[in-house]
């Protein structure tokens, strides 16, 4: 081909991209369309992941419209705020020595806590043995994020929160006042793996749960709804009436 063939050749070319220009940007202006909703709908299954995370926390902790303190704080405004702050809950003097320096739940925070509570903060009375998993954990976050107005780099995303872990336990059942007295009787088996001076040393405290704490866990055990085999031979070998009987015990005594 001749300089005037690759001349004209070059000069079609350019005619040719002018006009495919405006057919490209529209596509490219369409993905960029798309990006936004594919972004939001990307962090709406890491906080459905996070909801499922949680279930491991729900046993202490609750969340949502008119949450209250269990065995541990509720969990609602978590992030950008002071460890150990929320009045009336119940906090190991190292959680609350934390907060007095200093510590303040972010993403970071709450992921390397969560990561390995003791590890994190020696002295904590938690009795989650960590989430290993990075994604779990960012989930959680992002779950718990969901119910905090504070700081946060995370969208909030409204997500029902978890199914209660009493499902399933009968109101009657949850009304049964236990004897103390009977209770400490049949705490033999309790104390020989958690301890009665309430020290968490690698199996959570049980001095001072609230009642009907200690009652829906223990039917979680007895129905199989919870999955350690030794807890589900204890709770399937009590009635009612006893567990009933160990909450009170164990309510009444403090650390």
């Amino acid at each position: 081909m001749d300089a005037r063939g690759r001349f004209l050749g070059a000069v079609f070319a350019c005619v040719l991209l002018a006009g495919m220009l405006p057919g490209l940007q529209a596509i490219a202006g369409g993905g960029l369309e798309k990006s936004e909703p594919a972004a939001e709908n990307e962090h709406a299954q890491l906080v459905r992941r996070g909801a499922e995370v949680y279930q491991r926390c729900s046993a202490c902790h609750r969340l949502g419209a008119n949450a209250q303190n269990r065995i541990g704080p509720q969990l609602n405004d978590l992030l950008g705020r002071k460890a150990g702050s929320i009045e009336g809950a119940r906090y190991s003097p190292a959680m609350k020595q934390a907060g007095a320096d200093g510590l303040v739940w972010s993403a970071e925070t709450i992921d390397a806590f969560v990561a390995d509570p003791k590890g994190y903060l020696k002295g904590t009375t938690m009795g989650l043995r960590g989430v290993e998993d990075a994604g779990d954990r960012k989930a959680l976050v992002a779950y718990l994020s969901s119910f905090s107005t504070g700081p946060s780099n995370i969208p909030e995303t409204t997500v029902p929160a978890p199914p209660p872990v009493d499902a399933g336990v009968p109101s009657e059942i949850l009304a049964l006042k236990g004897d103390p007295e009977y209770g400490e009787y049949l705490s033999g088996e309790c104390v020989t793996c958690h301890q009665p001076s309430g020290a968490d040393k690698g199996i959570p405290s049980i001095i001072g749960w609230p009642h009907e704490d200690f009652v829906i866990a223990m039917h979680a055990y007895k129905n199989k709804k919870r999955p350690h085999p030794v807890m589900r031979m204890i709770a399937g070998r009590l009635s009612p009436e006893e567990i009933a009987a160990l909450a009170a015990y164990f309510n009444k005594r403090d650390r």
